[in-house]
């Protein structure tokens, strides 16, 4: 379902009152074809794109037990 104009003017408003206040931005760089493959799982697991490469970061760096891991309440 495509977004109307109204809701794409809101959600503009709304990222660029809150983006730069609420999160850091971390650009990453992979091999040709893993991004596509990276977003097949993330389909596959039914989250976005962001969500997933969080979850995966936030699992990586529970097992490593450093206490390093943010909660979705501190997100």
């Amino acid at each position: 379902m495509a977004l109307s104009e109204a809701r794409k003017r809101a959600n503009k408003k709304w990222n660029d009152t809150n983006m730069k206040e609420r999160y850091d931005e971390i650009k990453i760089r992979t091999p040709k074809g893993k991004k596509q493959i990276i977003q097949e799982r993330a389909k596959e697991a039914k989250e976005s794109l962001n969500s997933y490469i969080n979850r995966a970061i936030d699992e990586l760096m529970s097992k490593k037990g450093d206490g390093h891991r943010i909660s979705s309440a501190e997100k």
